[in-house]
């Protein structure tokens, strides 16, 4: 299970980043609410766990752009606050639910398990699977095809071509896609986006089959929904 744990405080993000991970679980931080939205936004956590003072903007605010968003990634709140006042805001402005500080681990991971369950895809649809047209993405398997022609991709083609995949349809910027597959390296430089596009498109390269990726001029790329 993939958590995002938005916490302004480092020394208690880094002690429950730790704790998370020795339940198996893999965790991403961010300590401010700006950088917290823009990983949000990415579509790849099940759980989001954010506390309610943060730098930027508060926790509700995030939580608030999420759902703007239309990304429904279950959200658990983390708050100082005990009025009942306060506790309700946070639910109306679209988090699942609460924990108030101080909290312990064993149920803030009770609460992330029974989130994640509540929000479990249906039994008929594979969870571990990204579907594009004919391109299919097994996260499970770590696999990857292209109707029925198998995709031999390296780490980075393949966190690329999830990417295109989680946003089917929708413009990528140079720099979104340089913040979701290099994680906000600062070596990285814009061309290596265009040098792995490029890389993609050979390997998605079919006989009378259409470039699934394409080009915005001067926007960035996107995955064609209709000929991928």
């Amino acid at each position: 299970m993939r958590i995002l744990l938005i916490e302004d405080d480092k020394r208690l993000a880094i002690l429950t980043k730790k704790v998370l991970e020795a339940e198996g679980f893999d965790v991403d931080i961010s300590h401010n609410g700006d950088e917290g939205v823009e990983l949000a936004l990415r579509g790849v956590y099940d759980v989001a766990v954010i506390d309610w003072m943060l730098p930027g903007r508060d926790g509700p605010s995030v939580v608030q752009a999420m759902r703007t968003a239309r990304l429904f990634t279950a959200v658990l709140m983390l708050t100082a606050r005990t009025q009942v006042e306060d506790r309700v805001a946070g639910l109306y402005s679209g988090a699942d639910d609460y924990l108030t500080k101080p909290f312990s681990y064993d149920e803030l991971i009770a609460r992330i398990y029974a989130l994640s369950r509540r929000h479990a895809p249906s039994a008929a649809v594979n969870p571990s699977e990204l579907r594009v047209g004919k391109i299919v993405l097994d996260t499970r398997t770590h696999t990857a095809r292209r109707a029925e022609h198998i995709l031999d991709l390296t780490k980075t083609e393949w966190t690329l071509l999830e990417c295109l995949m989680r946003h089917p349809g929708q413009t990528l910027s140079r720099q979104f896609i340089m913040d979701y597959v290099w994680s906000y390296e600062s070596s990285v430089q814009p061309t290596m986006v265009d040098v792995y596009i490029s890389y993609l498109r050979n390997k998605l390269s079919l006989p009378e089959e259409k470039d699934p990726v394409k080009t915005k001029r001067g926007v960035g790329y996107y995955l064609d929904k209709n000929d991928a």
